[in-house]
Order: structure tokens, then C-alpha cells, then sequence
């Protein structure tokens, strides 16, 4: 199939649509969730119509990610050496950003508040943290154009890693960003499951050392131990190729039930990690593959990582199916409009 039209636009407005429908259920169980919006779900964007609908850190991350991308695309090819100050200097940006108010992760300001005093990132990541955002932000790494392989699959990994250094955060993220940019490149969604099986077992042991420096060296999973250390930076690595496996296993299973009607997370996880909320996720979007706003409705209507969820749902739809999937009036309402409009026109 031919790449789809204005598929940036959609992937990184729908993303932000998702973020703004799962923002208030986040923390909701599904009966409070079925009582205050019914059945299906939250059915439009919140607050009054004449206000910018909100988003949390997961839209304003990804806009980091996107503008330190822009910056270091300025002057190609992407390298890790290239694209590392401007994505350190854009996660503190965001640090201090007076609207960096929307309940962001610990893991994540933990994290950019070392790379503020200038620690290396090896040193600043929280080894043990495969936390959602690693992927929840990665969607630009999959709309950019020109990149090999090589390229994206590190550049995925980094920006996962400089805040989540955990192997399956990397691997999660690596995963979230090929199914972004095979879906814009006009892959059916029927044939993703497939593709990122093959990919995890491709790459179970490839360590990207140029983009991860000696992060394998440090443990991961045990807490601050030598226990959770890995013996090779292959072993480190196919650990979290592994645990991707065991997510793609669920949701195949999620799949094959067909349940539109089911909380998403019952079968794929809650997604406050990296691997479920990608697959839960997925989930979002492969029950609904031609209808997004039903996608991002079943996200926000979880009783997990709804914002999260939601968001990578919308990632996926709007790569699939491109803007002018999305309800018109969202484009004007939603928060940071004029940034994701920017990042769009570069992409697509």
C-alpha cells in the first residue's frame, strides 16, 4: 500500500487527543468510569468548548522528543552524538516548564532533574524503570522519513533510555516506533502482530552500543544490586525483547477474543509499563482499526494507564488512517495545537 496522506498530522494529533480523553479516567474505576461517561467511554474532549482541551505529560514529551528530533535533523545524519544535547536540552525545558503540572512520572522527573545538574545519562536514568514513558513519547521516532533501521531502532532506544533504563522500556519503545512508521508507510494493521514478533526475535541480541554506551553494565529489574545486572550486553538486551514477547503473546490472545466491550486491560495489562501499555494499546487500536475515535474512547475507558493508553491508540489510528480521520473541531480545541500542527507540516 502507498504511505498514508497527512499521516503525521494524525499520528501526533490523534496521540494528543487520546492523551487529553484518557486524562480524567486515569485514575477512575471502570464502574465510575461506565457511570460518569456510560458504556463506551468519554465521547468528546473535555472541558468547555471555548477552552483548549488539556494534555498531560505524555503529549508534552512527545513534543520534546519531536522538537529535539527537528533540531538534530538540522544538520543529518541522525547520530546519537547529534541528537543527545538536543533531547537533553528539551527534557529540561520540560522539566521547568511551568506547565509541567499534569501529575508527570517520577521516573521521569527524576531522571531530567539529573541531567539538569549535568550528569551523564548513563548515570541520570533510573536503571530499574521500565515505566510507560519510555514508549508513550517515542511516536516521532516513527513519522520521521530517511532514517535506516539502525537509526530509528537507536534513536527509539535513547530517548526510552535517558529517562527509563530498563531493557524492555528500550525494546517497548524500538517496538512503538516501527509500528508507527510501518503503519504510515501503508502496512495493513492485521499484519502488525506479526511484524513485531519478528522484530523482537530478530534483534533479541543486538545491543546498540553506539546509542547505549555502557548502560547494560548497570543493574536493572533487582533494584540497585549486582543481582539484577546482566553478564553481556546481549543478555541485558534479550531480556527485554523477551518480556515484548510475552506482551505480543497477550495481546494475541486479546485479539483473538474480539472483545470491544471488555476493559482493555484485563488480558494486555494496565499499562503503567512500557510493554503493556504498547500492547494494550495496540489492543485500543486493532479492535478498531478503521474507526479512531472508538480506538481512543476504549483507551480512556480502562481502568489502567488511560491517558497513556489512549495515547498510543491515537498514535496508531492517526498513522494509519491519517488527519482527516479526526473530527474536525478537535484540530482547534485541543492543547498545543499550534506545536503539533508545526511538527506535522515537517513530517508529512
Amino acid at each position: 500500500m502507498p504511505p498514508i496522506a497527512h499521516a503525521a498530522g494524525g499520528c501526533l494529533f490523534g496521540l494528543a487527543y487520546g492523551d487529553a480523553l484518557g486524562a480524567p479516567t486515569e485514575f477512575l474505576s471502570m464502574e465510575q468510569i461506565r457511570r460518569r461517561y456510560g458504556p463506551l467511554g468519554p465521547a468528546d474532549l473535555p472541558g468547555p468548548p471555548d477552552a483548549p482541551a488539556l494534555v498531560t505529560d505524555d503529549t508534552q514529551m512527545t513534543i520534546a522528543v519531536a522538537e529535539g528530533l527537528l533540531d538534530a535533523l538540522e544538520r543529518p545524519p541522525l547520530t546519537p552524538e547529534r541528537v543527545l544535547p538536543h533531547w537533553r536540552r528539551r527534557f529540561i525545558d520540560w522539566l521547568h516548564d511551568p506547565r509541567n503540572d499534569r501529575a508527570p512520572g517520577n521516573t521521569c522527573l527524576r531522571a531530567c532533574r539529573d541531567l539538569d545538574r549535568g550528569v551523564p545519562w548513563v548515570r541520570a536514568t533510573v536503571h530499574d524503570s521500565k515505566g510507560c514513558g519510555a514508549v508513550m513519547r517515542v511516536a516521532p521516532v516513527g513519522l520521521v522519513r530517511g532514517l535506516t533501521d539502525e537509526q530509528r531502532a537507536g534513536a527509539a532506544q535513547l530517548q526510552a533510555a535517558l529517562t527509563h533504563g530498563h531493557p524492555t522500556g528500550l525494546a517497548a519503545g524500538e517496538l512503538t516506533a516501527f509500528a508507527v512508521w510501518w503503519l504510515r508507510e501503508g502496512m495493513d494493521p492485521a499484519e502488525l502482530p506479526a511484524a513485531l514478533r519478528e522484530r523482537c526475535h530478530r534483534q533479541r541480541t543486538v545491543y546498540r552500543s553506539r546509542w547505549l554506551e555502557d548502560l547494560w553494565r548497570r543493574p536493572s529489574g533487582d533494584g540497585a544490586s549486582r543481582q539484577g545486572a546482566a553478564d553481556s550486553p546481549e543478555a541485558f538486551i534479550a531480556r527485554g525483547w523477551d518480556e515484548c514477547l510475552a506482551a505480543l503473546d497477550r495481546l494475541e490472545s486479546a485479539l483473538a477474543r474480539a472483545d470491544r466491550d471488555a476493559d482493555p486491560c484485563l488480558i494486555t495489562g494496565a499499562g503503567w509499563v512500557a510493554e503493556e501499555a504498547m500492547a494494550t494499546g495496540l489492543l485500543c487500536f486493532l479492535l478498531f482499526p478503521d474507526d479512531p475515535v472508538s480506538a481512543i474512547r476504549r483507551g480512556a475507558a480502562s481502568s489502567g494507564d488511560s491517558d497513556s493508553i489512549a495515547c498510543l491508540a491515537g498514535a496508531f489510528a492517526g498513522a494509519h488512517l491519517g488527519l482527516e480521520a479526526w473530527p474536525a473541531a478537535w484540530a482547534e480545541r485541543i492543547e498545543y495545537a499550534d506545536e503539533l500542527a508545526r511538527l506535522a507540516r515537517a513530517w508529512d
